[in-house]
């Protein structure tokens, strides 16, 4: 019985192994590394005496959400406050709950600009920045 079987392809007899580039097997060795082993990111120095810190790798908009709700506390504890004091205390427990209403608005209107193209440009510049 007789089985045709084809020609093997004309090929080049040199092999493609004897010409090593050692820039690209340094790339590629540098390339398996960084995928099996990444690069440790480095820690930011501690401060003596501090006692609370923001992690350094937490979104805009979550940090205007969280200041934009500690200024709701801190203005309804204020106009709790100027209700049970009376004279200048009052009108200063008063003056506080003003000024976190009026920052809390402002908190707010910087929330909806992070959702405008322009901004979010900017802020993932400063973030790009900081990774």
């Amino acid at each position: 019985m007789f089985k045709v079987t084809p020609n093997p392809p004309d090929t080049d007899p040199a092999s493609p192994y004897d010409s090593l580039d050692s820039s690209k097997l340094h790339e590629a060795a540098e390339r398996a590394l960084d995928h099996h082993f990444p690069p440790v990111q480095k820690k930011l120095p501690k401060r003596a005496g501090q006692l609370f810190s923001v992690c350094p790798d937490v979104n805009t908009e979550s940090l205007l959400a969280n200041a934009s709700e500690d200024l709701l506390s801190i203005s309804a504890i204020a106009a709790d406050l100027a209700e049970h004091v009376q004279g200048s205390s009052r009108s200063v427990a008063l003056a506080l709950s003003h000024m976190a209403d009026s920052v809390h608005l402002l908190m707010d209107k910087a929330l909806d600009h992070l959702d405008e193209p322009e901004m979010a440009a900017i802020v993932a510049r400063q973030q790009s920045r900081v990774g």
